[in-house]
C-alpha cells in the first residue's frame, strides 16, 4: 500500500498488525523540515513535530501518546515495552519490542535503516534503528533475541527495511572499510570502488539484509529506496551535510498490534 504520506510492505501485512513507513509529506513543518518531520531531536518547532506525530499516530489507529520512539544512540541495545512512557523518560536504545496491543513502536531515520519486525502468530512486534554502527554491533540480532524472549520464533518472524541511504549515495573512507573487515573479512562484498581514489561505496541495504539472514529471520523485505536520492519523499542527513544546511527532518517507521 502506498499513499503520499506513507507506504507499507507486503511482507509485514498480516491480520492484527498495522505498520507504516512515513515519507516526508503530509505534515505541517516548513523550511528544511517540510513537511512531516517526526524528529523530536530536531530544531523544528515542537508544536509542529507534535502535530506531525499525531497525524502518524492517527494513520496507525492509536492515540498520539501511544506512538513510541526511543532516544536513539546508534547501539545494539533493545528494550521490551509494556506501556507508554513520558517524553522525558524515553529509553536510550535502538530497538524496542512488545506484545502489548495498541502500542505503536517507532524508530526515526534520515539515511539509517529503519526496520520493522512482526511475528503475527505469536503476536510479537519490534522496531529497530540500524545505522552502520548499530547494524555492525548487532542491533538486528538483539531485536530478534528480544522478540524470541517474548514468544516469537525465527521461522515465523517477518522484517521489512524502509528507505535508507543506498550504495550509489554512500561514499566512505578506508578507515570505515577497515572497521568492517576487522569484524568480518567477508564484508568486502558490501563495498564497491568509488570514483574518488582511496574511497569506497557502502551497501547499507545489502549489509542489513545479510545481518537479517544471519539472525535467521524467516521473511525479509527491502523497500530498496534511497533516502539521499529521493528528496521529494525522504529526509537525508548526508544530503543536508553536503549542502551545508543547518538541520534536517526525521522520517518515522512504526508498527502496532491491533
Amino acid at each position: 500500500m502506498r499513499t503520499e504520506h506513507f507506504f507499507t510492505l507486503p511482507t509485514l501485512e498480516a491480520p492484527g498488525v498495522r505498520h507504516a513507513f512515513f515519507t516526508r509529506n503530509g505534515g505541517v513543518s516548513d523550511g528544511v523540515y517540510t513537511s512531516l518531520n517526526g524528529g523530536v531531536g530536531s530544531r523544528d518547532a515542537p508544536a509542529a513535530v507534535a502535530e506531525n506525530r499525531a497525524r502518524m499516530a492517527g494513520a496507525l489507529g492509536v492515540e498520539p501518546g501511544r506512538l513510541l520512539a526511543p532516544y536513539q544512540i546508534h547501539s545494539p541495545d533493545v528494550v521490551a515495552v509494556t506501556a507508554p512512557w513520558a517524553p522525558a523518560e524515553r529509553p536510550r536504545c535502538d530497538g524496542i519490542v512488545t506484545t502489548t496491543p495498541g502500542l505503536a513502536l517507532g524508530v526515526t531515520g534520515a539515511d539509517c535503516g529503519m526496520i520493522l519486525f512482526a511475528d503475527p502468530r505469536a503476536r510479537v512486534i519490534g522496531a529497530a534503528h540500524a545505522g552502520w554502527k548499530g547494524a555492525l554491533t548487532g542491533v538486528i540480532e538483539r531485536t530478534v533475541e528480544a522478540m524470541m524472549a517474548l514468544g516469537a520464533s525465527r521461522e515465523n518472524l517477518r522484517a521489512g527495511l524502509g528507505p535508507c541511504i543506498a550504495r550509489e549515495s554512500y561514499e566512505v573512507g578506508p578507515e570505515f572499510v577497515a572497521r568492517f573487515a576487522e569484524s568480518d573479512p567477508a564484508s568486502d562484498r558490501f563495498f564497491a570502488p568509488s570514483a574518488n581514489a582511496g574511497r569506497s561505496m557502502f551497501d547499507l541495504h545489502g549489509y542489513i539484509a545479510a545481518r537479517a539472514a544471519r539472525a535467521g529471520i524467516g521473511r525479509f523485505e527491502d523497500s530498496g529506496l534511497d533516502t539521499y536520492a529521493d528528496e521529494a519523499r525522504f529526509f537525508s542527513y548526508r544530503r543536508t551535510t553536503h549542502r551545508g544546511e543547518p538541520d534536517y527532518g526525521r522520517l518515522v517507521a512504526a508498527i502496532v498490534l491491533e
